[in-house]
């Protein structure tokens, strides 16, 4: 049987990997991207560093590459807190060496496409998608949305062209497709910490570095060079707000308040924030994912998420390790059936992680500075470590297993049921690793 012919709309993280899968497989595969071979350009300046985690890996080593991928990786094992007026400070993220993988997006998408290349999937650089047929399976694209196109003919489109997806905005016209967007008040621009003379780093290169201020905070992941890629997120508008940092003096003004530290460490600060882009975050989601067996979304175009649990990228792979399986199962040419399973799977753990990640911007940017928040987390360490069997944290749950999002919500949600009563008890602070508190916590959790 002749292998379908097959298109990706999106050159990007998601679609460069499903690429490489499809023509492992032996289908015909071509990626469209509007934009121009990232390979030949600078990146934008409008990236957050990745943070590759366990479901991430497992999406590479299904397809093959996980091996080479984590040669451009530098493991962090744990959160360095930066709060002024104390001294730098860690937090672990798990037991026995468990870690999170800073990538740089830009060198793992070059990477991505050129192995992609190397196995035969032909790319379509500055080639706009401006209409898809979803019955026909057929593309169109040229220079203008108004002006001459050309059709291409397809068996299957995958549409993984991010938040604002082409082929999802052709999905949205049918009738019941559900759709929703949220903007974040919250923005974020990139930044940068430069290598030392050496080529070292200047903070610690297995920390996922913070600066929690409240409704701001200034991260830092590190690279392969010696350089740390920093992200700001700030409301866009109000008193701390990018809003108010248009001026030099006031971005100065502002860091020596702020970030005092960091200054010695950012020589190029008021250049990169002039430079570069402010952008948005958003929280995208819709429903169905699929069109017949002809049409489906993959990643950001089917459930965009903010960035605060390091997972919009690990979901989008996970995407495919589903994909992966569901194919394995079935058939390769089952696409129906595939599909329906896929978006039967993926939706209410893609929903799940939306919720998740949200949290985790209110938790990282204001609580994890405050003492009894910080008491909170050691109480569930100590009696995690004394009854891993009877508690996994939330953290370790979404990052370190493969157990569905939604399931990870659902019992960290009764975890921090039973949390908020410990924390309720009188004088908690004084009897957190008590016999009785222990007692307490085995009773709730029965």
């Amino acid at each position: 049987m002749q292998k379908k012919n097959i298109a990706i709309v999106g050159s990007g993280l998601v679609g460069s990997l499903l690429a490489i899968y499809l023509r492992k497989k032996n289908y015909k595969v071509t990626v469209f991207d509007r934009r121009p071979d990232i390979r030949k350009i600078k990146f934008s300046g409008r990236s957050i560093n990745l943070a590759m985690s366990v479901r991430g890996w497992k999406a590479l080593d299904l397809i093959g590459i996980g091996k080479e991928i984590r040669e451009i990786a530098i493991a962090m094992d744990k959160r360095a807190m930066h709060v002024n007026g104390k001294s730098e400070y860690y937090q672990y993220y798990g037991d026995d060496g468990e870690a999170i993988y800073s990538i740089s997006r830009g060198i793992l998408n070059r990477k991505m496409i050129s192995l992609a290349e190397e196995a035969g999937v032909e790319f379509r650089f500055n080639e706009k998608v401006w209409d898809i047929n979803l019955p026909e399976s057929k593309l169109y694209t040229g220079e203008t949305e108004k002006g001459i196109w050309e059709e291409y003919s397809f068996d299957l489109i995958f549409g993984c062209d991010g938040a604002f997806s082409r082929v999802r905005h052709k999905m949205q016209r049918r009738s019941r497709f559900d759709y929703s967007q949220s903007f974040l008040n919250t923005g974020y621009k990139e930044l940068r910490i430069p290598a030392k003379p050496d080529g070292s780093h200047q903070l610690n290169k297995n920390s996922l570095h913070i600066w929690p201020r409240g409704n701001f905070m200034l991260i830092a992941l590190p690279n392969t060079d010696g350089t740390f890629t920093c992200t700001l997120f700030m409301p866009h508008e109000g008193e701390n707000s990018f809003e108010n940092l248009k001026e030099e003096a006031a971005v100065l003004e502002f860091w020596k308040k702020h970030f005092p530290d960091t200054i010695p460490l950012m020589p190029t600060l008021l250049e990169d924030f002039k430079n570069n882009p402010t952008s948005a975050l958003v929280t995208m989601k819709c429903y169905p994912w699929t069109y017949w067996d002809k049409v489906a979304l993959v990643g950001d175009s089917a459930h965009a998420i903010v960035p605060f649990y390091g997972q919009g990228m690990n979901a989008g792979f996970e995407d495919i390790s589903i994909l992966v399986e569901l194919l394995e199962e079935n058939g390769d040419d089952d696409w129906e059936n595939v599909f329906k399973k896929y978006q039967e799977n993926r939706k209410p753990n893609a929903d799940a992680i939306a919720e998740l990640s949200y949290r985790n911007f209110i938790e990282m940017s204001s609580k994890t500075a405050d003492p009894m928040f910080l008491l909170r987390k050691k109480i569930e360490k100590h009696f995690s470590e004394k009854y891993p069997d009877k508690w996994i944290p939330l953290y370790s749950r979404v990052t370190f297993s493969h157990q569905p999002y939604v399931e990870a919500l659902n019992e960290g949600d009764k975890q921090s049921n039973v949390m908020d009563k410990i924390m309720a008890l009188e004088n908690i602070s004084e009897l957190w690793d008590s016999d009785e508190v222990e007692q307490q916590m085995l009773s709730l959790l029965e």
